[in-house]
């Protein structure tokens, strides 16, 4: 796998990918990979196409008070599992090759960032918008790869993507887990013994809350015992909402794909997660 970190490097190994008549895949990370991360790698190796993937710990999508410093970076890890997955090339730029000094540009999308994540962190959406539209034209991949589990930033891109014609394929994957359940994330490792053994809690309310919604329960009454069931779990509850899949609209039909959508802190360590009502969300 190649390495590469500065630009003009970066061109001439993808004009080399792109000589041999390969399709080139993208996969986007901030690091700390695990395995959801390699299922966005598997996912993206199609008969025909080179994977690239990115590491970039995106400051714009920091607010005031997040994680930024503490985010874990472990770079000869995520390069030795990024290997033994077959990735073929990995740009890791630096702040300075992506914000160059006089930088001025930034990406909003709105409606589809209005609420949820982008109510609970003012100004996050922008930063990815624009740090993914960076890497897309640095790239200029065929199709790129987002995981399930951060459904309402797959929606942001897809948005963007359209409203800005990208040539681009987005290619959601659903979110891998662990095996009793918890959603895969980098930011796991925050948490302690105790506190990993309650945040189970988390994907089970919203497997309790889905089935009742298909059965055709109250959705204000089940929402509310979600959020209910996470605070005796110990969860200091962000937003648990129910919302239409493509558009995230909290006005939702039965007949459409939705999702249900969770944000919770335990501890200091804020998760989310998520889970489809109807096949095809």
């Amino acid at each position: 796998m190649q390495v590469i970190r500065d630009r003009e490097a970066l061109a001439e190994a993808l004009a080399a990918l792109r000589a041999e008549g390969t399709r080139v895949a993208l996969v986007p990370t901030m690091g700390a990979l695990h395995a959801g991360h390699i299922a966005l790698i598997e996912a993206a190796k199609r008969p025909g196409t080179k994977v690239v993937a990115s590491i970039f710990v995106n400051p714009r999508q920091f607010g005031a008070g997040e994680d930024l410093s503490r985010y874990p970076r472990r770079e000869l890890a995520d390069i030795r599992m990024l290997t033994e997955a077959g990735c073929d090339l990995l740009w890791l730029p630096g702040v300075d090759a992506m914000y160059p000094e006089g930088h001025a540009t930034s990406i909003r999308v709105a409606g589809v960032t209005e609420g949820l994540e982008g109510a609970s962190r003012p100004g996050h959406f922008d930063g990815v918008a624009t740090v993914v539209a960076k890497l897309f034209n640095q790239v200029g991949p065929d199709a790129a790869y987002f995981g399930e589990k951060d459904f309402q930033q797959l929606a942001v891109i897809r948005r963007m993507v359209a409203d800005l014609d990208f040539p681009i394929e987005v290619v959601g994957v659903p979110t891998q887990r662990d095996d009793d359940g918890l959603a895969l994330s980098s930011r796991n490792i925050y948490l302690d013994e105790e506190q990993r053994a309650k945040a189970v809690a988390l994907p089970r309310a919203l497997g309790v809350a889905a089935r009742a919604i298909g059965r055709g329960e109250d959705v204000g009454s089940v929402l509310s015992d979600a959020r209910a069931t996470l605070t005796a779990a110990g969860f200091e509850v962000d937003y648990v909402e129910l919302v239409d899949a493509a558009s995230l609209s909290p006005d939702t039909v039965a007949d459409r794909p939705r999702r249900l959508l969770a944000a919770a802190r335990m501890g200091s360590t804020r998760l989310i997660d998520n889970i489809a009502l109807n096949d095809g969300a």
